[in-house]
């Protein structure tokens, strides 16, 4: 990890763009409005930084930390976070349309109102994440783990909920519209007035059939 003076760092971030900033520490920082679109910043630390209202679109953050980080509405179309560190990270209102977040933790993470549409969330860490009102429409979330994630309110139009953990989640309100829920754990999940219409549940929380059809099968 790369460890600089804090004039250094603010020299060496006003330089021409793209910039290659990998493993570096930017840890406790405050660069909120920072235009770091392009930009490679894998494996930095990150922590605690405040990056609000930052420009963060297509960078690379491989396996960047970002625990406890403020990215409160960060521009984040297309930035790539697969196996980042985001526990606890303040993502209100931030932008991730098509980001990659594949194998990320976001445990306890803010993630109210974020636009998450068409995410690869796939085997990402969100137990105890707020995602009230987040639109998560189109993404996949296959095998992600949301153990007690607050979801009320939230967009899951047409997600892929494959083997997705919901326990003790609350879906409340959550409009489920075409999701794919095959495999996934409903255990204690709360899912008053969720919308389901053309939802494909778990086989133990699919309909029964009517007796009629039921006799129709047998025959």
């Amino acid at each position: 990890m790369s460890n600089l003076t804090v004039y250094q760092v603010y020299d060496l971030l006003n330089r021409p763009r793209p910039l290659w900033l990998v493993k570096i520490n930017l840890s406790e920082l405050s660069l909120w409005m920072i235009d770091l679109s392009m930009c490679n910043i894998s494996h930095a630390d990150l922590s605690r930084a405040d990056l609000s209202w930052s420009n963060l679109f297509k960078t690379q953050m491989v396996r960047t930390n970002l625990n406890q980080g403020n990215l409160f509405e960060a521009q984040m179309v297309q930035v790539n976070l697969t196996e980042a560190n985001l526990t606890r990270a303040n993502l209100t209102r931030a932008n991730l349309d098509r980001a990659v977040l594949t194998g990320a933790i976001l445990v306890e993470a803010n993630l109210s109102r974020t636009i998450l549409s068409r995410v690869n969330l796939n085997r990402a860490n969100l137990t105890g994440a707020t995602l009230v009102r987040a639109d998560l429409g189109k993404s996949d979330l296959v095998g992600a783990n949301l153990n007690s994630a607050n979801l009320q309110h939230a967009n899951l139009f047409e997600a892929d909920l494959t083997n997705t953990d919901f326990r003790n989640a609350n879906l409340s309100d959550a409009d489920l519209t075409g999701a794919n829920l095959t495999g996934a754990n409903l255990r204690n999940a709360k899912m008053d007035n969720a919308i389901l219409l053309d939802t494909i549940l778990p086989k133990e929380h699919s309909p029964h059939p009517a007796p009629e059809e039921r006799r129709e099968s047998i025959s």
